[in-house]
């Protein structure tokens, strides 16, 4: 890894303990070059903006959507055992959970200089862990240098003003020299997983907006309890709460790296998320340029994905449910998938582990997608009542002023390593 003059602060960074990162951790959002025009703590930088530098991005982005080697999975559902559980969605981990393993967030950014995606939602493990389950900070980091590939030239065009942006964000959100991570979830393929899940465990969808069952159930009574069921509504806000955890922590890990590297920032939410995804309606707003459809019936625009770089598992992305259905198979299933044989995996013998987990058969997809396609015809949207793409937290990461900090601050506002920053990570500054 390529640190030249900051190799000090690299040093301090590796040595930094993760109490002192969940201690330390605070919003610290005045950086070099930044202004607050009026009210108390007015202030205008005598600092010019400062980018981070290529090693600097490369470590917080990792932080934030890093492949940690192979996912663990979960073991075992009493209601099938003995075989293995195969909820997942991929075989490789990440710097953050996700609920029974779906993964189905991708991770962007944005800096001065383009817009970024980065491709790991799918990606093997990088690396193979030590004897004491270590792995090398330089392989791990490099490996996200590997996969990331530029969707845009320049900075994200989204201004940091209202409406777009809440008016207590509009000073600091996406300024020359800030560097942006936005996590970004596919609530359709979050909902078809949850529907794969419940009919492992023996539940069915309940339309319970139009007070009626999903017409047709009857027919696949033969492996399910179709009077067994689970409000639509139910599911869909559970499975939007499942995915805001994994968006939020891929964040909350961006920002425990923020305090070992002594950067500024802040993870927060203040952003119209619709117009962050390309749903604004102001053609000079494009966000990360996701294809969206409108609808009166829908409250709001409906983003589903970004062609050839995060398609949602609905259409127009796919021809209907059932191609969506085959498709999320194929990622679990197929090859690389975490219910291949050919995989590798984390065990003494892989294959076998692997092995043991049940291939979704013809009826059990019919199923899932005919409930899928209801919602998709009575809805005109999968899924029905949220977002099929999903975009909540954000992180920034900056330099700090800290000439702000002691000008308004008692001792202790910012740690040791924002102190030294300078002098350890850009000595000729």
């Amino acid at each position: 890894m390529e640190k030249g003059g900051a190799d000090r602060g690299f040093r301090e960074m590796l040595s930094f303990g993760v109490v002192e990162a969940l201690l330390g951790r605070r919003s610290r959002r005045f950086f070099m070059g930044a202004e607050i025009p009026d009210g108390v703590l007015a202030f205008k930088s005598r600092q010019l903006p400062h980018a981070l530098s290529e090693l600097e991005k490369m470590l917080v982005v990792s932080a934030c959507g890093g492949n940690t080697s192979w996912h663990h999975m979960i073991y075992r559902a009493a209601r099938y055992a003995p075989h293995l559980s195969n909820y997942a969605g991929a075989a490789g981990g990440r710097t953050f959970p996700s609920a029974a393993g779906f993964h189905t967030s991708q991770t962007f950014f944005t800096d001065d200089d383009g817009v970024y995606t980065l491709e790991m939602r799918d990606a093997p493990a990088f690396a193979e862990r030590g004897a004491e389950g270590e792995l090398s900070l330089e392989a791990f980091v490099a490996n996200v240098r590997g996969r990331i590939r530029k969707i845009q030239d320049g900075r994200l065009l989204f201004p940091s003003e209202v409406p777009f942006t809440e008016p207590h964000n509009t000073w600091v959100f996406n300024k020359p020299s800030t560097l942006v991570v936005i996590p970004v979830g596919d609530l359709s393929q979050h909902v078809l997983l949850n529907l794969c899940y419940m009919l492992q465990n023996g539940l069915v969808l309940h339309d319970d907006i139009n007070g009626r069952p999903i017409p047709g159930i009857e027919r696949y009574s033969d492996i399910v309890d179709v009077q067994n069921v689970w409000p639509l509504t139910f599911v869909e806000q559970w499975s939007m709460a499942e995915l805001s955890v994994e968006l939020g922590t891929s964040c909350y890990a961006g920002v425990l790296m923020l305090q070992a590297m002594g950067l500024g920032g802040w993870m927060f939410n203040g952003i119209d998320p619709f117009a962050m995804l390309g749903a604004s309606g102001d053609p000079s707003v494009k966000g990360l340029g996701f294809r969206f459809d409108t609808d009166e019936r829908w409250p709001y625009a409906n983003p589903t994905g970004l062609e050839g770089v995060m398609e949602g598992y609905c259409p127009p992305h796919h021809g209907d449910m059932r191609v969506a259905v085959e498709a999320l198979c194929e990622r679990k299933f197929g090859a690389g998938g975490p219910f291949n044989p050919e995989t590798p995996g984390p065990w003494k013998d892989s294959r076998r582990v692997r092995s043991a987990a049940q291939v979704h058969e013809e009826r059990f997809r019919a199923c899932v997608a005919h409930q899928a396609q209801y919602l998709y015809e009575t809805f005109g949207k999968f899924p029905a009542t949220v977002p099929s793409i999903f975009v909540l937290m954000y992180l920034q990461a900056h330099h700090l002023d800290l000439d702000f900090y002691d000008a308004f601050f008692n001792d202790g506002a910012y740690l040791k390593t924002h102190g030294r920053h300078m002098q350890d990570w850009h000595p000729e500054k």
